[in-house]
């Protein structure tokens, strides 16, 4: 259902980079910022997502499990949870962190002349990556989430410690700036790599770098930016974050064919939560429905585990 159009309220967030912090984002297409969550909030991520993987809130796809499985026999069947911000009030909190949404109004249009600052969510992606699993060959968010006005911008909320052996990100730094979608191909490592396709070649690997960033570190990174995660190689190291996407209010989101069938052009799904700013588009109201009803997506492995 949508619900009735709002009032067109401002949300205030603080300020939380300088300039040189949204240059180096407008240059290299991402940039890692230290301490935005605390302690108490990472155990609060970590406390909801075993709540959420033991099927705790209604839903169509993740059923309640047997107490006679520990919590880590239920995290190592899942690799990745797609939305878990439709079921859970945790993670929609999340998507609403003040201090994400302060970096988020600083950076998200800052390539853009006369940005507002307004920002909105249209997604969320919670990565448990267990011991052994794989990550995700190159890719750019932009080939899934059309925004095409280089304003997606994803959050990686880094809830443990993030580094080469457990898989953390590599990004080609510079490599949004073209705004140039590469094509797809099968990448025939599924040992290393999800079944996701991978971005074809066509260009240079070599300035990869790893992101390698402490529990509580929030990565923003471009949507066109070439980005991509190796198999997590620890016996005993999760490398769990929550990643959530926006882009600027003033965007439409022509993600999914609409009932109507608009042209892609004019279509734009509600299912939004502005987090910073005006959205100019709240006279359109908002998309919602039952937490109870809703069908979420798992990746879970594709091989046996060494």
């Amino acid at each position: 259902m949508t619900t009735d159009a709002p009032v067109r309220e401002c949300i205030e967030v603080p300020e939380m980079v300088g300039s040189e912090q949204v240059e180096f984002y407008v240059d290299n297409g991402f940039l890692a910022v230290p301490d935005l969550l605390n302690a108490a909030e990472l155990d609060e991520l970590k406390r909801d997502i075993i709540y959420l993987a033991r099927g705790g809130y209604p839903n169509q796809t993740i059923r309640p499990v047997s107490d006679a499985l520990t919590d880590d026999e239920v995290l190592s069947k899942i690799l990745a949870i797609h939305q878990p911000h439709y079921v859970s009030p945790v993670m929609e909190k999340y998507t609403r962190h003040p201090k994400i949404s302060g970096v988020l109004s600083q950076i998200t249009g800052a390539h853009l002349a006369h940005w507002s600052g307004n920002v909105k969510c249209m997604q969320s992606m919670l990565f448990i990556k267990p011991p052994g699993y794989q990550g995700q060959s190159w890719h750019q968010d932009e080939n899934y989430i059309p925004t095409r006005d280089r304003s997606l911008i994803g959050a990686w909320i880094a809830i443990d410690d993030a580094y080469v052996e457990n898989g953390c990100m590599w990004v080609i730094p510079g490599s949004q700036r073209p705004g140039y979608l590469y094509p797809t191909r099968r990448h025939g490592n599924p040992d290393e790599f999800d079944t996701h396709d991978e971005m074809a070649t066509g260009f240079d690997e070599s300035p990869q770098i790893p992101v390698e960033v402490k529990a509580g570190s929030v990565v923003f990174f471009n949507g066109y930016l070439l980005h991509q995660s190796l198999r997590n190689r620890t016996q005993d190291s999760y490398r769990r974050v929550l990643v959530n996407h926006y882009l600027s209010s003033e965007s439409l989101l022509p993600w999914v064919k609409t009932a109507d069938e608009q042209p892609v052009a004019r279509a734009d799904v509600r299912r939004v939560i502005p987090v910073a700013g005006v959205d100019p588009y709240a006279w359109k109201g908002y998309e919602e429905s039952p937490a109870a009803e809703t069908e979420l997506y798992i990746r879970k492995a594709t091989f046996e585990k060494d």
